[in-house]
């Protein structure tokens, strides 16, 4: 991303600024925003260019998102419209000024410009690496020549990048629970320190500490332009993922218990369960494998979700099973404890919501091996 000739030039009164806008309602909303706002009053300039505008026109949109191979653009719009959007939607709005010389002011404004062109506006965005808040530190670092110290904020704790995303999350959310099945072991490495911001709000804490050449501080002065009003929490445990969950896996435990009485075995069920964790496991595979996203790789949801359960379920129709579909019951159990075990010792962190699934599961599977043991 070179800087090209000088499109505009700024007065002494300039100002460049980063803001931080607080998290929204909706999931792609949780993280919150962060976009640089240039102001100069003597050539009635307040603009805000920001790094996280969907492609919406890209073709295959959907497709492209699945795969990790979407571009982002840079946005640049009035800073009243900004406001008023934000505010609107009851969404906090911090603004920090940077310490920058007249030169370094007008490079970054060159830059933001340039990369406004058409040709220079899209990106390949990426959650962890390249978004609207790796971007604002990584042009900050070019336009101030690599000369930002980042030093850690107070009260600062070692993290994984999993926990950092649970920080915005209800863990008993719907939200969480895709993002728990969908990303992989990768995820609950520890974070180190610059890559904590990848998250808006430590953009905000970093560049707060920050030192130019180790001696002047990189923010010159902040301010909370728009404070959001109180709301009630808008969780409710009765649609949670632990209370649907665990309604449809006590179903399976009494289905089981019945069967078990009777000496029979409910072959609808197994093949519901066999064909929704087989479903899921392919899907999770297609994102380990196919895609470019950098997050979704060592994924050991797929022991619970098995992407073979698919291509078995024949055996749940006949009425003399093969002897290999027994070994295959055994290992469906041993995966699963081998989940636990991963869970334990902390390769991944799974999704809380599937805690009364999995329960489910592993007593249907016994059950089921118990019952083709005796026929």
């Amino acid at each position: 991303m070179a800087i090209f000739g000088q499109q505009h030039t700024l007065s002494e009164e300039a100002e460049v600024s980063v803001l931080t806008f607080g998290p929204g309602q909706s999931l792609n909303d949780s993280f919150g925003h962060n976009a640089f706002r240039i102001t100069d009053n003597k050539k009635g300039i307040d603009l805000v260019y920001g790094y996280g505008e969907y492609d919406f026109d890209a073709p295959n949109f959907y497709l492209k998102f699945a795969r990790g191979k979407l571009n982002y653009l840079i946005s640049k719009h009035k800073f009243s419209d900004i406001y008023y959007h934000y505010s609107s939607y009851n969404r906090r709005i911090d603004e920090q000024v940077l310490n920058l010389s007249l030169e370094e002011k007008q490079k970054l404004f060159n830059f933001l410009e340039n990369n406004y062109k058409p040709e220079n506006r899209k990106y390949k965005y990426d959650f962890f690496y390249d978004n609207c808040a790796t971007r604002i530190r990584d042009v900050a670092a070019i336009v101030t020549n690599s000369n930002i110290d980042f030093t850690l904020p107070e009260n600062f704790e070692p993290k994984t990048f999993r926990a950092l995303i649970h920080e915005h999350l209800n863990r008993n959310s719907w939200g969480s629970l895709g993002i728990d099945i969908a990303l992989g072991a990768v995820i609950d490495k520890e974070a180190k320190p610059k890559e904590y911001m990848f998250l808006p709000k430590y953009i905000y804490l970093f560049f707060d500490v920050a030192k130019i050449n180790g001696k002047e501080n990189l923010i010159k002065n902040s301010s909370t332009l728009y404070k959001n009003r109180a709301k009630k929490s808008a969780s409710n445990f009765l649609y949670s993922p632990l209370m649907i969950l665990g309604i449809i896996a006590a179903l399976i435990l009494y289905i089981t218990y019945r069967d078990s009485k009777n000496k029979t075995r409910s072959n609808w069920l197994d093949i519901t369960l066999f064909t929704l964790t087989g479903i899921i496991g392919v899907l999770l595979l297609l994102l380990w494998f196919t895609t470019d996203h950098s997050a979704t790789a060592q994924n050991y949801n797929v022991l619970w979700a098995v992407p073979l359960n698919i291509f078995v379920i024949g055996q749940l129709f006949k009425t003399q099973i093969k002897n290999w579909f027994k070994a295959y019951l055994k290992l469906l159990i041993i995966m699963l404890c081998l989940l636990t075990l991963h869970w334990l010792i902390g390769v991944q962190v799974f999704a809380i919501g599937l805690i009364p699934l999995l329960i489910a599961l592993t007593l249907r599977y016994i059950y089921l091996l118990r019952f083709y043991s005796r026929n």
